[in-house]
């Protein structure tokens, strides 16, 4: 799994001080409305001191944590992304982590198939783990391995990351290639066994192939509007609204590729959601926030983390413009483990309607989640 779905975050921080007086002005959503909403991260990570134990036990403040947010469900990262040796070993013995997680948890979590079993976590007050793949490097020209995925779990599938694999190019690939005679197999075999396209982190020609190419409805599950701000992570207006066409759904990360300085604030989380409303509309825009559920305490131990973190993926030539040693993969004014309740809050204030709200936090990827996986 990735590094940051592994950062041990729990601890909220208070809220970063600079609040427009906009957003403070109101009171937000209604607590009976947040506790109402299915709520779903489309791309983040769950954090556990335990991760990888024998007995994988999640720790007090954990639980509350969970139970803090109001989260229905966690899309998460399972295996290795880049071209890296071992990878489906390591696939393989992450895929094993999760589930004794899962197994030794069996009162908080649990593992999601279907967007009803995504139901029964809301109506049993669990959080559902959605297994996604966020690069095809482990599959390659071996198609049938994605049979063997999706008897393990796996509902949904990234094309590539951000370099090049054999389906394409990822978003950091200077040529801009687009999808191969593979990447087309690839998103076939996806579509045939009911699982969920994914073009997050590709490039532009990638998605734009990709989006062409796709018989059913797909993802960008994590990225931002290269309108606003343009980085290769962020995508642009007409691929945005040819995916929103076929009846995709966008997420929208709290990562630093969303401003300049990359430095987020809640303003520009905001901002990014409202611009792809605009070109996709309110059915095909969700959050993906990229990171972990809990609070990151940005201590000297957080520094070093990052600074490591960042270097690898430097050396592996998989790290953005906007990554940095001393930037950290988050949005400060959300630094808390009720971050969606923070947004939802925000989004009132900002005018939006509850029903517009609740597409947003989860309703929009829950629909997409039962046409992809037929339940």
């Amino acid at each position: 799994m990735q590094r940051r779905t592994l950062l041990k975050m729990f601890g909220a921080l208070p809220l970063a001080a600079a609040v427009s007086r906009a957003f403070a002005a109101e009171s937000g959503v209604s607590e009976a409305f947040y506790r109402n909403a299915i709520v779903i991260d489309g791309q983040a990570g769950l954090d556990a001191e335990n991760y990888g134990k024998v007995h994988a036990v999640l720790l007090p403040n954990e639980i509350a944590d969970i139970k803090r947010s109001g989260m229905t469900a966690l899309s998460v990262t399972i295996g290795q992304v880049g071209n890296v040796p071992n990878s489906l070993a390591a696939t393989l013995d992450a895929i094993g982590q999760v589930n004794a997680l899962i197994d030794a948890n069996p009162a908080v979590l649990m593992h999601a198939l279907s967007a009803a079993d995504i139901r029964q976590a809301k109506r049993e007050g669990k959080l559902a783990l959605v297994y996604n793949f966020q690069d095809t490097f482990v599959i390659g020209p071996e198609l049938e391995r994605l049979d063997i995925f999706r008897g393990l779990g796996v509902r949904i599938v990234q094309l590539t990351y951000n370099k090049r694999n054999l389906s394409g190019d990822g978003s950091l690939e200077r040529a801009n290639a687009g999808i191969s005679d593979l990447g087309r197999a690839t998103i076939d075999k996806i579509e045939a066994l009911d699982l969920l396209l994914d073009l997050s982190h590709g490039g532009q020609r990638t998605i734009a192939e990709a989006i062409a190419y796709a018989k059913r409805p797909m993802l960008i599950s994590h990225t931002g509007c290269r309108a606003l701000h343009e980085n290769p992570r962020n995508v642009g207006d007409a691929e945005l609204k040819a995916m929103a066409d076929k009846g995709g759904v966008m997420g929208v990360y709290f990562m630093p590729f969303l401003t300049a300085n990359g430095k987020p604030t809640r303003r520009d989380v905001i901002d990014h959601l409202e611009h792809a409303v605009k070109v996709c509309g309110e059915d095909h825009v969700s959050i993906g926030t990229d990171g972990g559920l809990g609070a990151l305490v940005i201590d000297d131990k957080a520094r070093e983390n990052q600074r490591k973190f960042f270097e690898d993926r430097k050396a592996k030539g998989i790290a953005a413009p906007g990554e940095a040693a001393d930037v950290f993969n988050l949005v400060m004014d959300y630094n808390d483990a009720t971050r969606f309740k923070l947004l939802a809050d925000d989004l009132a204030r900002a005018g939006w309607k509850d029903a517009r709200i609740e597409k947003v936090l989860g309703a929009n990827l829950l629909r997409i989640y039962a046409e992809a996986w037929r339940g």
